[in-house]
Formats: C-alpha cells, sequence, structure tokens
C-alpha cells in the first residue's frame, strides 16, 4: 500500500501530520516542535542526519532543513565551499551550504504549493530521500576536502553516482 493511500478517506491533512505519519511509517525518531514544525532523525550510511520540516502558510511553503555536523579546519574552508558548489551543480532538487558559526553541513529545499495545492506523502518522502541521499553521496568528498590534500575535483570522483541503501 503507497503511503498516500492511507490519507484516500480522510479531509485535506496539514503537511506537518503527514510528515509525522511518514516518520512513524519509517520508525524514524521524531519530535513535533510546533503544529507547522517537526524534526526528526534519519539514520543514513555514513552519519545520522538532523531533518527539520516547517510549514509556512502565508507563502504555502513546505520548507526541509537537513544537517550534520562538521568541523573542517579553517585554512580548508576555501576547498570546502569549491566542492560545495561542485555538489551543488549535480544537485537538481536542493543545495547545500556550511553555516560556519554552527558547524553545520545544511542541505535544504523548499516545496512550494502555491494556489491550495495538497501535499501528498510520496512528495514529502522522496523530498526527504533526496536530503538523505545527497548527503550520503556527498559525504564522502566532504571529508576528503576537509581532512586530506585532495583537491576539490579529485574529491569530487569518490561521490558515488547512487548512495547505498534508502532513507
Amino acid at each position: 500500500m503507497s503511503l498516500s493511500e492511507e490519507f484516500l478517506h480522510t479531509e485535506e491533512l496539514h503537511p506537518i501530520d503527514i510528515v509525522e505519519h511518514i516518520a512513524e511509517h519509517h520508525d524514524w525518531e521524531f519530535d513535533r516542535v510546533h503544529d507547522d514544525q517537526i524534526a526528526m532523525a534519519v539514520e543514513g550510511q555514513w552519519r545520522t542526519y538532523s531533518i527539520t520540516l516547517a510549514w509556512s502558510a502565508y507563502d504555502e511553503t513546505l520548507r526541509m532543513i537537513s544537517t550534520f555536523e562538521m568541523d573542517p579546519p579553517e585554512d580548508k574552508l576555501p576547498q570546502l565551499y569549491e566542492a560545495l558548489n561542485r555538489a551543488n551543480d549535480q544537485c537538481w532538487t536542493g543545495a547545500f551550504t556550511y553555516w560556519h558559526e554552527q558547524r553545520l553541513m545544511v542541505y535544504r529545499y523548499g516545496l512550494v504549493m502555491a494556489g491550495g495545492q495538497v501535499t501528498t506523502a510520496e512528495q514529502i518522502d522522496r523530498l526527504i530521500g533526496a536530503a538523505v541521499g545527497a548527503s550520503e553521496r556527498y559525504y564522502p568528498a566532504f571529508q576528503l576536502v576537509s581532512w586530506t590534500d585532495q583537491s576539490p575535483e579529485e574529491a569530487m570522483q569518490v561521490a558515488i553516482a547512487e548512495a547505498y541503501g534508502r532513507a
């Protein structure tokens, strides 16, 4: 049974209610921070990713931020930023950024549902899967440019074409 089939006979659901159901379905740890926000921990091959989804009714956007800790040496930041740019050139469904002060690698995406569109469970599940998949794919490259003498070009060669497993 698809995730959406469980919602067929209900009124329109709040996007965060759907996210909560998906988290329960996958047995992920989660905390309903607010009516419009949920935080989860999703385990990947390399890391456990902290994923927060927040619904903004004002601009009808479901925002997702997926983070993991990263504390590269200061002198490696230019290489890390170049690797981020290279990764972002290959990501079509979101983008990486590095929050230096918080020492967090961030993957973020906004799903715009303007005009009263209804968010489906499959869309949200795919959104979360894309975040974990991209993080799993590029994590080794980010580590290599941060902790070795490999260039961003060389490090990106280890970014596997397809992450193993699934979120």
